[in-house]
């Protein structure tokens, strides 16, 4: 099996060497690089798959170069802040970030964000947001909301008829609203479930890419209950 390939884009050097080795070490591939445009034209020229990035790099800050990756990927990324109450980490994920890790970090941490990031775009379909389905399936295997049509088989969704383009932690959130239409589910049990969480994380995470996903398949189709969680509108 291939070596998985980690592009890592850190500004300083004892952090950046020191966590390529623990991430060689842990059997990863990893192309290091020193700043944000640098990190770009390695993102282009070697394809990674997976991005660690900085917020605050030299050239091309983070959250810029994560806007640009993801203007030409779906490719998972993970911001690294210095500071967990930043507004550099919310910024992060509006530009595309599937999850972020906060400076200094545990290696042991960041190895296991790293895989459940894996995991879950390896498997997009599958895992909790896969169970209780059948039901709700009509032949096709098209769960249909109003304008919103959600192919779980083909992994597609169309809205009015045009197809709409989803990350791979979006289509995941999706699919677990998708199961359960009408049913309010909480940040915490979206973190277990779409981001693999098996401990305590940043609600953050789940409300950004709520409301990422709402811009796409419309404002109205995800109604936040006060107090509760979210749920989507059958």
């Amino acid at each position: 099996m291939a070596e998985t390939h980690v592009l890592f884009v850190e500004d300083d050097d004892v952090i950046r060497e020191a966590t390529q080795l623990a991430l060689e070490r842990d059997g990863f591939a990893v192309t290091a690089m020193p700043d944000g445009l640098s990190g770009l034209e390695a993102f282009r020229a070697r394809r990674p798959d997976i991005a660690l990035l900085d917020v605050m790099l030299p050239g091309m800050d983070g959250v810029s170069l994560c806007r640009r990756i993801r203007d030409e990927s779906t490719v998972p990324v993970i911001m690294l802040s210095a500071r967990a109450d930043s507004i550099d980490v919310v910024l992060g994920l509006e530009a595309g970030a599937d999850d972020y890790v906060t400076k200094p970090f545990d290696g042991a941490v960041l190895m296991a964000r790293i895989r459940a990031v894996l995991r879950r775009f390896g498997h997009a379909g599958g895992g909790a947001a896969a169970e209780g389905r059948g039901e709700a399936h009509d032949e096709g295997g098209v769960l249909v909301f109003g304008e919103l049509a959600v192919d779980t088989d083909g992994m597609e969704v169309r809205r009015a008829g045009e197809p709409v383009a989803l990350t791979p932690t979006e289509m995941r959130l999706l699919l677990e609203f998708s199961s359960a239409p009408g049913t309010v589910l909480s940040r915490d049990k979206l973190l277990e479930r779409v981001w693999d969480y098996g401990w305590g994380g940043d609600t953050r995470v789940v409300d950004v890419h709520v409301q990422r996903l709402r811009t796409k398949i419309g404002q109205d189709r995800i109604e936040t209950v006060r107090g509760f969680g979210y749920k989507l509108k059958g």
